[in-house]
């Protein structure tokens, strides 16, 4: 990482991903916040269209847009995992295009606690709401009866002062903005493509944590999400979210972490 008048100049050491179903608006508002930093001048990002959409990117004079454009709908992983051939930088950070940068870029943030971090894999900013609240996008372990106290309103937002790794207590990090090590990214192979909906975050912390990586919250630094919970309105969408749900509870991931194996 290099220093330019004082200022964290993130180029040569950060790729951005971004997937688009459909988002229009809300990936080029996106777009516009990560081109008004300065500090991410000449930073990649991976634009993928999942789904046909007339957009153009070619006024952003900041950063720079790689755009690929899906013939056939791919999944979150998948479509992440593609992005992932584009990246030659350290760090690999995938966004949900319905994110806002409020003042500050977080990856300056999260790239100087990385250095703190022996041999973390994923760190992630505070997700902050439309509203300004603190999200619950830290959570304890994935089980049937987490959700089930989710589903009548326990969600309690995780506050960790530290890192989390083998031998310490688990927790994951919701996708919507997660910064890889590229190096640890590569090593578990990415995304598992097999999973759907609010799974791929897991299961990827999930094999992390299983093979001595750390992951990490930063809490100096935020991002804002207005969470659009397509599971919640499509029958569809459900059925798929289930479908993943019985694959993590049957997976080595699962219980290497419930078991601390």
């Amino acid at each position: 990482m290099s220093d330019v008048n004082g200022a964290i100049v993130l180029a040569r050491d950060l790729t951005l991903s971004v997937v688009s179903h459909g988002h229009g608006g809300l990936l080029t508002s996106l777009l516009d916040d990560l081109d008004n930093q300065a500090t991410l001048a000449g930073t990649k990002v991976v634009v993928t269209l999942n789904v046909a959409e007339d957009l153009s990117f070619d006024s952003y004079a900041n950063i720079l847009v790689t755009v690929v454009r899906n013939s056939v709908p791919k999944g979150f992983g998948a479509n992440h995992n593609a992005a992932f051939e584009h990246c030659t930088t350290r760090w690999f950070a995938v966004l949900n295009p319905d994110l806002r940068i409020a003042e500050v870029e977080p990856f300056s943030s999260l790239v100087r606690l990385a250095a703190t971090i022996p041999n973390v894999g994923v760190l992630a900013p505070r997700i902050l709401s439309s509203c300004g609240e603190t999200e619950d996008a830290v959570r304890t372990n994935l089980t049937p009866w987490s959700l089930l106290l989710r589903r009548h309103g326990r969600r309690g937002v995780v506050t960790p002062d530290l890192p989390t790794r083998r031998g310490r207590a688990f927790y994951w990090l919701a996708g919507m903005s997660l910064m890889f090590d590229a190096a640890a990214y590569r090593q578990i192979g990415g995304f598992d493509e097999r999973f759907f909906l609010y799974c791929e975050d897991y299961e990827i912390c999930a094999r992390l944590y299983a093979n001595g990586y750390a992951l990490a919250v930063d809490r100096h630094s935020k991002i804002v999400h207005d969470a659009q919970r397509d599971s919640h309105r499509s029958v569809k969408h459900l059925v798929w979210h289930l479908t993943s749900l019985l694959r993590v509870w049957t997976s080595m991931s699962f219980w290497s972490v419930t078991l601390r194996r």
